[in-house]
């Protein structure tokens, strides 16, 4: 046998080695932190508009200028030479904390993992969506989001910045007296926004659910106590029902009509619909989901026969003049770091123009989340988050499958491009 009391002192090297990697990463930090940095590349996205040959110069956690590098600049400075800069991307929906356990099936609580197990799984998730570029994401139904966003707030583990609604509304959650009382009480354990269920699954058939007073008791509510308030709709009626009730963004809307889409555009009220990574996602991990809950053989096949709909919605979507789209994967176990996917979908398969896509990632999440005068631009004052990709991805949509390069509030985490 191999000696017991060699496996505590590897346990102890490693934990030697760990703390040694942190500190150096740490002290890495600490003098970039102490002086400006300037980020250079050929093809630089603010948010709104695409720029040539400009640099992003940034002092600790913010940009301090966009344009040509200031004269006389003394500082840390990354050529990234023929990429695309943009602003950090900004993913409006996903599920941090969905992920596969240790055999290889969903994890839906009750499969013995320990609390420590679905906290790594879920820092994993957080890590792989900061290293594809998305700096920003709400996290829609958990409650442990809470300790995730604020341990990634305190730099205790790397991850985007995380708004959550921790946990979700039904038609099952009461009257709309007991509805008011618990958007209250999630405003009071910190929830940065709520989340509502007002139709079915799209696996059994996304019929409208919650009826209309409850609709305009929760979305008040939210309103009341300064909570924007998302409504996952598939049917029509159910958005149209969000919409009348003053809610503030629809999730999925895949039967959306013209008529509903027009409401959306007078009220300005904001839509995330998926053009794909949700469904090939499912479809591709299916004997990882199949027989939990709805993922059956119905469930799956109504999946796949939504693809073709969910690219014609986000077709007309797009095309509808006015209408705020917004970029939202609802990224789920086995989807986490490829959230881009979908803002390739929308240019390559549903027609979107980059540019416009790409805005839906940026300067209009940030809008949607009420962060605009820190988030989604690269202009002085904002947040320092920047990603780029190789060459001009306006021309090359895919490009965004290749980070080369990450920043969240000026600290470094990627960079490809050196290599």
């Amino acid at each position: 046998m191999h000696g017991a009391g060699t496996r505590p002192k590897r346990i102890a090297q490693r934990a030697t080695q760990l703390a040694i990697a942190l500190s150096l990463t740490a002290l890495g930090a600490a003098s970039m932190a102490a002086q400006p940095v300037a980020v250079s590349a050929r093809h630089v996205f603010d948010g709104q508009k695409l720029l040539e040959n400009a640099t992003v110069v940034v002092d600790g956690a913010r940009i301090t200028s966009v344009g040509a590098l200031p004269a006389g600049f003394r500082g840390l400075r990354y050529d990234l030479g023929d990429a695309t800069l943009m602003p950090g991307f900004i993913d409006v929906h996903a599920h941090l904390d969905w992920h596969f356990n240790s055999q290889g099936r969903l994890h839906t609580g009750g499969d013995g993992e320990t609390p420590a197990q679905e906290a790594i799984a879920a820092a994993g998730n957080a890590y792989v969506t900061l290293m594809s570029g998305v700096t920003t994401i709400q996290s829609l139904g958990s409650t442990a989001d809470a300790d995730f966003r604020d341990a990634i707030n305190r730099g205790v583990i790397p991850g985007p910045r995380v708004l959550t609604s921790l946990g979700s509304l039904s038609e099952a959650s009461g009257t709309p007296d007991e509805l008011r009382a618990k958007i209250r009480d999630f405003k009071a354990r910190g929830a940065d926004l709520i989340k509502l269920f007002a139709s079915k699954s799209i696996r059994d058939g996304g019929g409208p659910t919650m009826t209309d007073a409850q609709l305009v008791a929760a979305c008040g509510e939210g309103r009341a106590q300064g909570l924007r308030v998302l409504v996952h709709a598939h049917a029509a009626e159910a958005m149209k029902a969000a919409v009348k009730a003053g809610c503030d963004q629809i999730e999925h809307g895949i039967f959306a009509t013209d008529e509903v889409l027009q409401m959306m555009v007078q009220k300005g009220t904001y839509l995330s619909p998926q053009c794909s990574l949700v469904f090939t996602n499912y479809l591709d991990n299916r004997a990882k989901y199949q027989g939990i809950g709805n993922y059956n053989d119905a469930g799956f096949a109504s999946m796949e026969a939504s693809l073709p709909q969910a690219i014609a919605t986000v077709r007309k979507a797009t095309s509808t003049p006015g209408l705020k789209v917004l970029f939202g994967t609802d990224a789920v176990a086995g989807a986490h770091g490829r959230n881009v996917e979908e803002l390739i979908c929308r240019v390559e398969k549903a027609g979107q123009a980059p540019l416009a896509a790409l805005s839906s990632a940026t300067s209009l999440a940030a809008q949607s989340m009420r962060l605009s005068d820190s988030l989604g631009t690269l202009a002085p004052r904002m947040l320092a988050d920047l990603v780029a990709v190789p060459g001009d991805v306006t021309k090359d949509i895919s490009s965004l499958r290749r980070v080369l390069f990450v920043m969240k509030n000026g600290t470094v985490y990627r960079n490809e491009a050196t290599r």
